[in-house]
């Protein structure tokens, strides 16, 4: 587990397929939301929730929770980035934000927003990427379930080195835990 007393972390938290995808290609989560895990167990939500002060995600990962969560009030009481294009409308159930801006300023008010908590990047891989791109992606949390999609959307489509430190088994999981190695280490 991260050290409490550590700086505060930009954190890409996730589940992902065996063969490395985070949804299907119609950005379907049902191979996913169909497995048992324990939330207070190794690498659960409750834990990483509790240290999280702001969530960024893309696009597709708002439509599918307006897909799929229409019904139910927002599920995130911390401000939450929305990387978009697209219009969507204005929430009043919580604090989202949508936003053009390049994921470096969406970063700096991210930790400003997180007042010392950590940073979560809920998805997509590509939203990931780019962080990782600027240098400001911290550590990959992956659930990984034992199930092949065969295609769909990558976890992170792009060269990131990684540094495993952290391995455990929640449920139907495997479960890693990664630093990201600078391109200079």
């Amino acid at each position: 587990m991260t050290d409490p007393a550590s700086p505060p972390r930009t954190v890409y938290y996730t589940a992902t397929s065996l063969d490395g995808f985070i949804a299907t290609t119609d950005h379907s989560l049902d191979w996913l939301l169909s497995r048992r895990a324990d939330q207070d167990g190794p690498m659960g939500t409750t834990a990483f929730m509790a240290a999280a002060g702001a969530i960024v995600m893309g696009a597709n990962t708002y439509q599918w929770l307006l897909d799929n969560q229409s019904a139910q009030p927002w599920p995130y009481d911390i401000p939450t980035w929305v990387c978009t294009h697209r219009e969507f409308a204005p929430r009043t159930d919580g604090d989202v934000r949508f936003t053009r801006e390049p994921v470096e300023l969406v970063h700096q008010a991210m930790t400003e927003a997180a007042a010392g908590k950590n940073r979560w990047i809920v998805g997509g891989g590509e939203l990931a990427g780019q962080f990782a791109d600027h240098g400001l992606l911290d550590e990959v949390i992956v659930s990984i379930a034992p199930v092949t999609l065969g295609a769909g959307a990558p976890l992170l489509p792009r060269r990131t080195e990684l540094q495993v430190t952290e391995v455990a088994h929640n449920g139907e999981f495997a479960c890693a835990r990664y630093t990201v190695v600078a391109p200079d280490e």
